[in-house]
């Protein structure tokens, strides 16, 4: 199981994330198990950019970490997504994997588990919501994790509104 956490605050962030989340269905040899509701959530780094929605989803597939993590690029590229050197800057779509099975990889492209996820609450109270007893590579659960962040005002949404 891979678990995928989306973000998005330009050109209707909403429809971004619920749209990347249809698109990972159709990625090949996968099938989308779940979908957190999405969040509002202020940007990380620099605070004068709108804030962003937020959603995980768990996926089941048979794809290679390096190949889920093509397919995502993939669905980011398809948004209109435009790599820069900024960081934390603003983005039409951000696919990323937080977790892929139990597995800890480090490489030049990928590093799982998802290297900030212990530290942002738009990616654990998500996380928590589909998966509450998920166990980390190192032990810890989510359900535990997301009871010790601070929420810095993350709001959860209907999938509807």
């Amino acid at each position: 199981m891979a678990y995928i956490g989306l973000g998005s605050n330009l050109s209707n962030p909403r429809v971004q994330v619920v749209n990347a989340a249809k698109a990972m269905g159709n990625i090949s040899e996968s099938n989308v198990i779940s979908l957190s509701s999405l969040y509002l959530s202020k940007p990380m780094g620099p605070q004068d950019q709108d804030d962003y929605i937020n959603a995980v989803i768990a996926l089941e597939t048979s794809l290679s970490a390096l190949e889920l993590l093509d397919a995502l690029q993939g669905i980011e590229n398809s948004a209109g997504r435009v790599r820069k050197d900024n960081r934390w800057g603003a983005r039409i779509l951000d696919c990323d994997i937080l977790l892929y099975g139990n597995e800890s990889i480090e490489n030049e492209r990928l590093t799982i588990p998802h290297y900030g996820m212990k530290l942002r609450e738009f990616v654990l109270l998500p996380l928590a919501e589909i998966a509450p007893s998920l166990h980390l590579p190192d032990g810890s659960t989510i359900s535990e994790l997301a009871s010790k962040i601070s929420n810095n005002g993350i709001v959860k949404l209907s999938l509807s509104t």
